[in-house]
């Protein structure tokens, strides 16, 4: 099945927000979705643009998508952070997931970034080993630290 990898546009947020949602679900995280439509608007084609998005298209229809932004590292300088990387199931193994990386990383290049940084699920073997296959260093001992909303809220009420 033949596509193409381009910049995603305003119009592409719905089909991009129901790519989420599919990820979130096979992540067992089905109701962890909490980006809107209007959210993904305004943050990726508004006056304060937070992040940067490719997409697959096979037809009109996206079949996969990969959105970064810009981090910054106190040891190396300008970084991105690839957020996410979603295929839908029937095309994975198409090299989709390739060629959106693909794009990542020639977008990283022209930007002079000196890092790209990502997570994976450690119990999602086969991205591991796509993502080792192509020269990532899977870093597995070092672990993701978080603040969700509510753990900035009793910071906050604790300072």
């Amino acid at each position: 099945m033949k596509f193409s990898i381009r910049e995603a546009k305003k119009e592409d947020m719905s089909q991009v927000l129901s790519l989420i949602k599919e990820l979130a679900i096979f992540e067992k995280e089905e109701n962890a979705v909490e980006v809107t439509l209007e959210d993904l608007i305004r943050d990726g084609f508004g006056t304060k643009i937070l992040f940067h998005c490719f997409v697959a298209e096979v037809g009109a229809k996206i079949k996969g998508m990969a959105l970064v932004y810009n981090r910054y590292s106190t040891w190396k300088g300008p970084i991105i952070h690839l957020e996410d990387l979603i295929v839908t199931e029937e095309m994975r193994g198409t090299g989709m997931g390739t060629a959106l990386l693909n794009e990542v990383v020639k977008y990283g290049h022209g930007l002079g970034v000196k890092r790209i940084n990502w997570e994976v699920i450690d119990w999602n073997e086969p991205a591991v080993k796509f993502y080792e296959s192509k020269g990532a260093n899977v870093m597995r001992d070092w672990d993701v630290v978080q603040l969700d909303e509510n753990g900035i809220k009793n910071y906050i009420a604790n300072i």
